[in-house]
């Protein structure tokens, strides 16, 4: 999918790129790049879109984005600013064949899996201290800690970010009118949208948008802002474990608890309740 493709700045023979983001919002346009992308939320939390599905981040997360996978995070809005460690490589910044070579075959599920993009909750002192500290390194360090991360997340327990691999490009205009479609619902949610709103937003008529939106997306667009939705009833979930489930229902946008229940425990697996429970002791 190509939405706004995104150029990582590089010096002259650098192939690893350290980026170190202290804002108060994160780069939060569909966009994508041909590298790779390892991040690690130091502070901050929000919503997260990778390809087609939609997920929560939070500090001590790990996110890797995998090639030309378009993704945006958006970032929960407060006062402090979120902070964020970012690596990019490109697969074959090291030669055409260097991870092929019997010594970095322990890497070949991590490639495996970012075709998705990754994550996983990295609560762990070592995995913390191990992003800290790049900047603290030379260029020969940073290879050495570039590498000691790819085999560390070779062998965690993951979850899959998305569920297929881009592989069809969208010309310009077509990536811009998915970008306002997203900026549009990632705004909206909590409100009643209407499918002729939109349409009329991108010029097409319901319909045709309809297929668009599906043809790009694997998924039809209400799946889409329902799962918007349930992404941030899990965010009010985890926060406010004293508010009344038909409040969080609301505040996200769904018109009845009946409504709630039944979608969230079909994306979730799990009832409201259920989720808060079981990330309360988790």
């Amino acid at each position: 999918m190509k939405a706004y493709p995104f150029k990582i700045v590089k010096k002259p023979q650098e192939n690893i790129v350290l980026q170190e983001d202290k804002v108060f919002t994160f780069f939060d346009k569909l966009h994508y790049h041909q590298e790779i992308q390892i991040s690690f939320i130091v502070k901050g939390e929000g919503k997260l879109i990778v390809g087609n599905t939609i997920h929560t981040y939070k500090a001590e997360d790990i996110v890797v984005i995998g090639s030309n996978i378009p993704h945006l995070f958006q970032s929960k809005r407060k006062d402090s600013k979120s902070h964020m460690i970012s690596i990019f490589f490109s697969h074959n910044a090291f030669g055409d064949d260097f991870f092929d070579i019997p010594e970095m075959q322990e890497t070949k599920t991590f490639f495996d899996k970012i075709k998705y993009g990754i994550a996983l909750n990295a609560q762990n002192k070592d995995w913390k201290n191990q992003f800290l500290q790049l900047h603290n390194t030379n260029r020969f360090e940073l290879f050495i800690a570039f590498l000691n991360i790819l085999k560390n997340l070779s062998k965690a327990s993951v979850k899959l970010l998305s569920n297929q691999v881009y592989k069809k490009s969208l010309s310009t205009h077509q990536g811009e009118r998915l970008q306002l479609i997203f900026d549009y619902v990632m705004n909206n949610f909590q409100n009643d949208i209407k499918l002729s709103t939109v349409a009329n937003m991108v010029h097409m008529s319901p319909n045709a948008f309809c297929r668009f939106f599906k043809q790009r997306s694997n998924k039809s667009f209400f799946t889409f802002i329902t799962e918007v939705r349930v992404a941030h009833a899990c965010q009010l979930l985890i926060e406010n474990e004293d508010s009344y489930i038909t409040e969080i229902a609301q505040e996200s946008g769904f018109s009845t608890i009946s409504n709630f229940n039944k979608h969230f425990k079909a994306i979730k697996g799990l009832s409201p309740t259920q989720y808060q429970k079981s990330m309360i002791l988790s």
